[in-house]
C-alpha cells in the first residue's frame, strides 16, 4: 500500500512514515520543509512542496498511486495562533481545504486527519471523550475543530472516508534514537527540560503556576509518539475494510503536571534542571487528560509506553546523541 504522508518531515509525521516502512508499506511524504528536516525523513520518498499547489498533489496522487493519505501538515503553535490567527486559518484550513478537493479530483477518498486535544477547549469532566463538547479557546483548537466538520461535510456529500485522530500531548523518541523531537522555536516543555539538562539554554520557563491543580501547574496527558505513530496504522487498516467516519482521542489517560515533568526529567537525566517561573500562556487550559477508550475498543489501540519516564527516558536518548537536533551531524 502507498501512502501519502502529507507532513511527514516533521516530529509526529517522521515517526509515522517510519512505522508505515516498517508495517511493510510505502510512504511517499510531501514536506515543504518548512518545519520539517531533510534528515528527519529515514523512509519513502521526500517531495518537497506544499500541500496547497493542488497541481502537485494531484500529480503525486496519480503516478505515486497512492491509495491514502494521512495529513499532519498543520501550524500548531497556539501562542503564535492567538496572535497571528490569519496565518492558521490559510494553512489549517485553506491550504487542507485546497489537499482535499486534489484527493477527491483523483479518486482518492480515504484520509487520516491529525486533529487535537485543543478542539474541546476547557474540560468540563476529566477524563475527556469524543462527546464532550468542543469548545477552543484558541485558533489552533478553533482551525482543527473546522476542519473535522469539513470533513463530516465531505463525507456526507462526496463519499469521503476519514479518521480524525485529536492528539493529546505526543512526547518521546523513536526507541531506537533514529529520529526525534526538533522543532525550531522549540515550544514544548519536554524537549525544552532536556536542553536545559542538556546546558543549551540556561534555565527552563515555567509558564502558570496558579492554575487550580493541585500544584498550581497544568496538567497534561503525555502519549508516546511511537504509539500516535502505531495508532495511524491503525486507523488506515480500519479505513482500508470500509469502516465508518470516526473521531478519536489518542492519550495515555493519565495526567501530569509541569512540575511532575521536570522532576521526571530530573531523575533521568541526573540533572538540575533550574527552573523560573512567569505568568500562564494565553489560551492554555488547566488540565487536559484523554479517554482512549473509545479506540481502544474499537481498533485494538493499546499504548506501549504508558510511563512518564519511559517517554522522557526515549527522548533523553535521543537528544544526547542530537544535542543540536537534526542539526548536530552537520556540526559534529
Amino acid at each position: 500500500m502507498k501512502v501519502l504522508v502529507v507532513g511527514g518531515a516533521g516530529y509526529i509525521g517522521s515517526h509515522v512514515a517510519l512505522a508505515l516502512s516498517r508495517r511493510g508499506w510505502e510512504p511517499v511524504i510531501l514536506d515543504d520543509l518548512s518545519k520539517g528536516h531533510r534528515q528527519a525523513v529515514l523512509a519513502g520518498k521526500l517531495i518537497v512542496g506544499n500541500m496547497g499547489d493542488v497541481p502537485l498533489v494531484q500529480e503525486l496522487l496519480t503516478e505515486e498511486r497512492i491509495e491514502v493519505v494521512v495529513h499532519l501538515s498543520a501550524y500548531s503553535l497556539v501562542g503564535e495562533s492567538v496572535t497571528d490567527p490569519g496565518k492558521y486559518f490559510r494553512n489549517n484550513i485553506a491550504n487542507s481545504l485546497r489537499l482535499l478537493d486534489a484527493m477527491l479530483a483523483c479518486g482518492v477518498k480515504k484520509m487520516v486527519f491529525s486533529s487535537t486535544a485543543a478542539v474541546y477547549g476547557e474540560p468540563e469532566t476529566i477524563p475527556l471523550t469524543e462527546e464532550h463538547p468542543c469548545r477552543p479557546l484558541n485558533p489552533y483548537g478553533f482551525s482543527k475543530l473546522t476542519y473535522e466538520g469539513i470533513l463530516d461535510a465531505y463525507a456526507k456529500a462526496y463519499g469521503l472516508n476519514y479518521i480524525a485522530l485529536r492528539y493529546f500531548n505526543a512526547a518521546g523518541a523513536d526507541p531506537e534514537a533514529a529520529i526525534g523531537e526538533d522543532h525550531r522555536p522549540e515550544s514544548h516543555l519536554i524537549p525544552i527540560t532536556l536542553q536545559v539538562a542538556l546546558g543549551l539554554r540556561p534555565s527552563l520557563q515555567l509558564f502558570g503556576t496558579d492554575y487550580p491543580t493541585a500544584d498550581g501547574t497544568c496538567i497534561r496527558d503525555y502519549i508516546h509518539v511511537t504509539d500516535l505513530a502505531r495508532a495511524h496504522l491503525l486507523a488506515i487498516e480500519a479505513l482500508a475494510r470500509g469502516c465508518a467516519p470516526a473521531v478519536y482521542n489518542l492519550g495515555n489517560g493519565q495526567g501530569y503536571s509541569n512540575r511532575q515533568v521536570i522532576e521526571v526529567a530530573r531523575r533521568v537525566t541526573g540533572q538540575e534542571i533550574p527552573v523560573e517561573e512567569g505568568p500562564r500562556r494565553p489560551g492554555d487550559p488547566a488540565v487536559l487528560v484523554a479517554s482512549s477508550a473509545k479506540i481502544q475498543r474499537e481498533l485494538g489501540w493499546r499504548p506501549e509506553y504508558p510511563d512518564l519516564e519511559t517517554i522522557i527516558a526515549t527522548a533523553w536518548r535521543w537528544h544526547k546523541s542530537h544535542p543540536h537536533g537534526y542539526e548536530s551531524n552537520v556540526r559534529e
